[in-house]
């Protein structure tokens, strides 16, 4: 009966810490992308186009942080090294840039069929006439990776949780350390 109950326990506590991740992931990924959404907005707006996709942000935001999680899980761009961390911020950003990448073009191939096009018609927009505006989403989300990658990788290197605390819980003032 014990056993049962510690197993229970760790896996509310496994759902509840993914659950925590997805939201803060989600969120952060809400941010930025929504930073970019009022300025394409902005940008359209001054041209008489009204465009303002928020709960498409929402629900990509979603998806992709569950991307991230699945990434996280399976070691993505992760490996033991003594290199500055700067190296292994950058992999993991460009490794999580290419999963990114390769679940969107699946994403888009899959909604297009939803839609009666073929997979060929679906692509062709992300890389025909939109070719620019993919190429520079993707930039604009290396860009967006290698804060939170750099956050990651330092914080696994402090270990348990420490930079956690760092950034989000009181500490004392300088003069009383």
């Amino acid at each position: 009966m014990a056993t049962q109950t510690n197993h229970q326990v760790t896996l509310n506590h496994r759902v509840l810490h993914e659950l925590k991740e997805l939201a803060i992931i989600s969120l952060y990924l809400y941010i930025t992308l929504g930073a970019i959404i009022m300025l394409k907005a902005a940008v359209l707006h001054t041209e008489g186009i009204e465009f303002a996709p928020w709960g498409i942000a929402a629900v990509k935001a979603v998806v992709l942080a569950k991307f991230m999680l699945i990434g996280h899980a399976v070691r993505l761009g992760q490996r033991n090294s003594t290199n500055p961390l700067v190296w292994p911020t950058l992999r993991m950003a460009a490794a999580f840039l290419v999963l990114l990448i390769v679940l969107t073009i699946i994403e888009e191939s899959v909604v297009g069929l939803f839609h009666h096009r073929t997979i060929t018609a679906s692509l062709g927009d992300l890389f025909g006439v939109k070719l620019d505006e993919t190429l520079a989403g993707y930039v604009i989300m290396l860009l967006i990776l290698i804060p939170y990658c750099a956050f990651r990788v330092l914080s696994e290197e402090l270990g348990d949780g420490r930079l956690e605390r760092m950034f989000f819980i009181a500490r004392k003032p300088i003069a009383e350390r």
